[in-house]
């Protein structure tokens, strides 16, 4: 079974942090980190709170304090035994803290360990439009090794449903890192 972290982080998305925690949690173990952010998104988005949303969870989460600085994943002797780091949404306030090498909180710190063990780490972003600011931070990111995506569904398939533009953004995210999956139909030309 692999592992993997996964980090939510108050953007407006939250749904794409759990399908993402759902469909990897199916045949994988996710390390899962909430921003307090992210908990108050989810009850605005999703119309759930805290709770509810961690009783949902299957037996392959095990979910981590942001505050927990000291957590196993803090560590690139751990890190280094998953398959790496997906943040999703990353709000621009991480993307900043992660381009800067800042890591006040858990998912800051994991984010930094991935970029220092040259472990695999997607920012899912979700904003627009991006002000240069956002961009350089990108941009940073991207050269020093970490991977930038934008929560943009594809219309090829012809996505009937939000849940299609959804699954269409968390397929993407599960191709970048090797995740057999069939969440929507494979472009043929």
């Amino acid at each position: 079974m692999k592992k993997f972290v996964v980090c939510i982080t108050g953007a407006s998305g939250f749904v794409y942090g759990k399908r993402l925690v759902e469909e990897l949690s199916k045949n994988h173990f996710v390390h899962l980190v909430v921003s307090n952010a992210a908990y108050v998104v989810m009850e605005k988005e999703e119309g759930i709170n805290k709770t509810g949303f961690l009783k949902s969870l299957n037996k392959n989460v095990e979910v981590i304090s942001n505050q927990n600085i000291g957590a196993s994943i803090s560590s690139g002797s751990y890190l280094t035994k998953t398959e790496g780091v997906i943040v999703a949404p990353c709000s621009m306030d991480t993307l900043s803290a992660v381009a800067n090498g800042i890591s006040s909180n858990l998912i800051q710190r994991v984010c930094d360990v991935a970029l220092k063990e040259r472990k695999k780490l997607l920012l899912l972003v979700r904003e627009m439009p991006f002000s240069l600011v956002h961009v350089e931070n990108m941009r940073k990111v991207m050269l020093a090794g970490g991977i930038v995506a934008s929560a943009s569904p594809a219309f090829y398939h012809k996505p009937k449903t939000v849940d299609d533009m959804i699954n269409f953004v968390i397929g993407k995210v599960l191709d970048i890192f090797e995740v057999e999956h069939n969440l929507y139909k494979r472009w043929e030309g």
